[in-house]
């Protein structure tokens, strides 16, 4: 292990020509010797696993960068009047060229660094192409930079629109913005042509080629990279716990698991639900370490916050690891956090706090008369409890008064005198209180700026599945059924596990506490009412008797409530408003919630501006 981490920093400088940060847990020898010379290099397993973890650094330069695109642009983040002009382009979604936040170079150097990397495995340890020949580390190392390089191109493609396609004999960044400036070709004089069986002897190097310049639309990067993650992958995952004896690495490379949910991702986003579920499933049903993407007790109530302070198997399934001691950390604390030196520039809506604060718990409904003009009012000792607490006040966000954090008791009597419509005293107590973004801050002091980045994580999956039952159809003897009930059962209370499974399922909702009442789960049905949202009272209903895609589409909707409650902050958001908003064909889903959070002066614009899909994605490459 020790040789890795003495040359990680020297052999990827060598091979991209370019800043590196490390990315092991133990890392920096500060009296490495700098005369490696490129002949010497790959000629042990450890110089190659040193390599690899190059690739995590790369990835952990673009976690800001992903938080902030995807977030920003959607409805549950908004900026500070400390905001910098890159921000405030990016919520006014009129981003420039210079934007840091849009720059698309650490993507390229990622995909270069993988391009390498990718090429030196080919060329020599040509035995990972073959999936004749049995597994060794070497194809857990190509399986890993596939990986890494499928999910670079699929999140570029998410932000930009369409991305350039970098071929595999481009390995560094001076090549890529070479062959990114040219006119329609470019003249590639360093490059492999692998022979028929893939070994030295069928194998030409320097063989000049032209490359033709072009793009790569989502269809097509979804397209390409799933069928190489399928059709190429033999293992991934190199298992270092063996010799450490810390099974956080398993989570922090990346794995089968987070294969099947990259691929998982990719295709529910392409709209093919059945390649998806099969993928997410396979998480999901997983019998390995007894269930453990499954939800249970692991991280129930209080213990939900845990997730975010250190890491765990049986939640996450890749995490970007980042640790102050190792010179590892990011800019979340600063770009969230109120408390000086931190610039606070970035906070929650007014949407996101609702999406926990009118969350309700243990509440029962008096059946109203609907045949006569005034609804019932809801009894008063049965409205229930206000606040999703466990997700929300304390591990999601803080309110913040005077410098000084509001405590438990009062958040609490600020919800109740809401309820109670005491406008007075509620008002009163929340005079000058600001709100921030706590995610990334829950477990570390002021000056750590090294939380986790989690990329893909159980809660995260398992309402990804919710979202493909929501609309599930299969025809049996003629007759064609949904999964709608499987759906309801993953956000509720896992009812939809083997009960005989000796690990209790909690469900998405039930692990957080809402499992005491009739009405704790999210309900859909014949009549759906509705409520005001501080007081619980009913105000009304919809009536969706023999209205299955209604049903459908407010069931979509109160999954995709769910996922914000859950996965808030985490990066996916305007993500998760874009496909949705294109698999009903109605961009105004999208532009009417981000549109919501800007001033009245300025909504409409933006409402405008986001009923054109061009307008969802920045423009980095015309």
């Amino acid at each position: 292990m020790q040789k890795i981490l003495k040359y990680s920093v020297i052999i990827l400088s060598l091979l991209i020509s370019m800043e590196f940060l490390p990315s092991c847990k133990d890392f920096l020898n500060p009296d490495q010797e700098l005369n490696v010379t490129k002949d010497k290099l790959y000629d042990d397993w450890y110089e190659y696993r040193a390599i690899d973890m190059g690739l995590y650094g790369l990835q952990q330069k673009l976690v800001e960068q992903l938080v902030v695109l995807g977030e920003l642009r959607g409805d549950l983040l908004t900026i500070t009047p400390n905001a910098d002009a890159d921000l405030v382009e990016i919520y006014g979604f009129q981003v420039s060229k210079t934007n840091k936040y849009a720059d698309p170079t650490n993507f390229y150097k990622l995909i270069s660094a993988c391009n390498s990397f990718i090429t030196q495995l080919k060329t020599k340890h040509p035995e990972v192409m073959d999936k004749k020949i049995a597994v060794t580390n070497y194809d857990k190392l190509y399986g890993e930079a596939l990986c890494i390089r499928a999910w670079a191109y699929f999140n570029a493609v998410r932000i930009y629109g369409k991305v350039p396609v970098i071929h595999e004999s481009l390995t560094s960044v001076g090549e890529i913005e070479a062959y990114l400036n040219s006119s329609s070709t470019y003249i590639d004089n360093v490059h492999i042509v692998f022979g028929q069986d893939g070994f030295k002897n069928d194998t030409t190097y320097n063989q000049p080629i032209t490359l033709q310049k072009q793009f790569y639309d989502q269809e097509m990067v979804i397209k390409v990279f799933s069928k190489q993650l399928e059709e190429e992958v033999k293992a991934v995952g190199v298992n270092h716990y063996i010799d450490n004896n810390d099974k956080t690495w398993e989570v922090t490379v990346w794995n089968t698991f987070a294969w099947h949910a990259l691929l998982g991702q990719m295709y529910l986003t392409s709209g093919d639900l059945l390649k998806s579920a099969d993928h997410l499933n396979a998480i999901a049903f997983t019998n390995s370490d007894n269930y453990r993407y499954q939800l249970d007790k692991t991280f129930s109530n209080l213990n939900w916050q845990n997730i975010f302070t250190g890491i765990d198997s049986r939640e996450h399934i890749f995490t970007l690891w980042f640790n102050k001691a190792n010179q590892q950390q990011n800019d979340f604390q600063n770009l969230f956090e109120k408390w000086e030196p931190h610039k606070f520039m970035l906070k929650p809506t007014k949407a996101a706090i609702d999406m926990w604060e009118t969350t309700w718990r243990a509440y029962n409904i008096i059946e109203p008369d609907r045949t006569k003009p005034q609804l019932t009012r809801l009894d008063q000792t049965r409205r229930g409890i206000p606040s999703d607490f466990y997700r929300g006040y304390g591990t999601s966000y803080l309110y913040v008064k005077n410098g000084e954090v509001l405590p438990g008791t009062s958040y609490l009597q600020m919800l109740l005198w809401k309820r109670d419509n005491d406008v007075r005293s509620y008002t009163s107590l929340m005079e000058g209180v600001d709100t921030i973004v706590y995610k990334y801050s829950v477990g570390r002091n002021r000056y750590d700026q090294d939380a986790n980045f989690i990329v893909f994580r159980a809660g995260g999956i398992q309402l990804y599945l919710a979202e493909i039952y929501t609309w599930w159809a299969f025809e049996q003897n003629g007759v064609v059924k949904t999964f709608t009930t499987n759906a309801l059962s993953i956000v509720n209370d896992g009812s939809n596990y083997d009960t005989q499974v000796n690990r209790l399922q909690l469900g998405v909702r039930g692990r957080v506490g809402f499992n005491t009442g009739t009405y704790d789960g999210i309900q859909v049905g014949n009549i759906n009412y509705t409520h005001d949202p501080y007081t619980n009272e009913v105000t009304g209903y919809t009536d969706l008797t023999g209205n299955l895609y209604a049903k459908q589409l407010y069931l979509e909707e109160l999954i995709l409530n769910e996922r914000a409650r859950e996965l808030a902050f985490e990066g996916e958001r305007f993500y998760d408003l874009i496909r949705v908003a294109k698999r009903r064909n109605d961009p105004s889903f999208l532009a009417r919630k981000v549109s919501a959070k800007f001033p009245a002066s300025q909504r409409n614009a933006i409402y405008t501006k986001l009923l054109d899909e061009k307008n969802w994605y920045i423009n980095m490459f015309d």
